[in-house]
């Protein structure tokens, strides 16, 4: 993995592609993208024993219960991480700016023994984690922030350098999380007033260069995580009878590119 301070290596690295040889274990992290999660639960069954416990960092906020529709919900913690970092080869990272955290939380929102295991394991690895009172919070204000980032970088195609110094495409972004920020407090998430502003402040401080997985996986013609980005908050809104009109917008643009990358339908790039 490439950062700015320098190199960092796992050699050597062990790797298992059939969860039968690896047996039961005490936690899964689980790294797919998000379309993957379903299966990915069902392939992990044979590591999940009576004490096991799962935690999935994907972006989006839905991964807890399509895990726990698999698995069960005792079995399954709510999860978030936040890096700027792309793939730039097998088994090679890249990353810029000094983003990396991971949070996570049992989704009863209580203190567990299990959760301060896992946290003190990174800690001792050198991983940055938190263990926040209320992980619906975190994982709608990670939402907020990089669906916006997400959203608005694909339909530009610019980096977030770009977006948030011009007003038309800064305004963009703001109103993006405020459509999220709405749809979250009509599902009861506890959003904080100032969160708009200070995912604003935030971005402001990235990388002029950065962009998102989904900005990436658009541009480069791949499936990328549409559904669970804009598709979500659309979908969610209309749960609740919040109206997202940008996100509509966004989601509609983007998903004959989606389409295509998952070979649903056909035309020229």
């Amino acid at each position: 993995m490439e950062t700015s301070k320098g190199e960092i290596v796992i050699q050597p690295a062990q790797a298992e592609d059939d969860a039968v040889n690896v047996g039961v274990v005490d936690a899964v992290i689980v790294g797919v993208k998000a379309w993957q999660v379903t299966g990915a639960a069902r392939a992990m069954q044979p590591m999940i024993g009576p004490k096991t416990f799962v935690v999935p960092l994907q972006n989006g906020v839905e991964a807890p219960s399509q895990l726990a529709a698999v698995l069960g919900a005792d079995h399954v913690l709510g999860g978030l991480c936040g890096t700027v970092s792309w793939m730039v080869g097998p088994g090679h990272i890249r990353s810029i700016g000094e983003m990396h955290f991971i949070k996570f939380g049992e989704l009863d929102k209580r203190p567990s023994k299990r959760s301060e295991q896992l946290r003190q394991a990174f800690e001792r690895a050198g991983v940055k984690v938190e263990v926040p009172s209320d992980i619906y919070v975190a994982l709608w204000e990670k939402l907020l922030f990089v669906v916006s980032f997400g959203g608005v970088g694909a339909v530009t195609r610019a980096p977030i350098g770009v977006i948030r110094t011009l007003p038309e495409t800064r305004r963009l972004l703001e109103q993006s999380m405020r459509e999220i920020f709405a749809v979250a407090r009509a599902r009861q998430i506890g959003l904080s007033e100032g969160i708009v502003e200070k995912t604003m402040t935030f971005l402001d401080s990235l990388a002029p260069s950065g962009t998102t997985s989904l900005q990436r996986d658009i541009a480069d013609g791949k499936p990328s995580e549409l559904e669970a980005w804009n598709g979500a908050v659309v979908r969610l809104g209309r749960e609740v009878g919040v109206a997202t009109p940008l996100h509509e917008m966004i989601y509609q643009s983007l998903l004959p590119l989606e389409l295509r990358a998952r070979g649903k339908v056909q035309f020229p790039a």
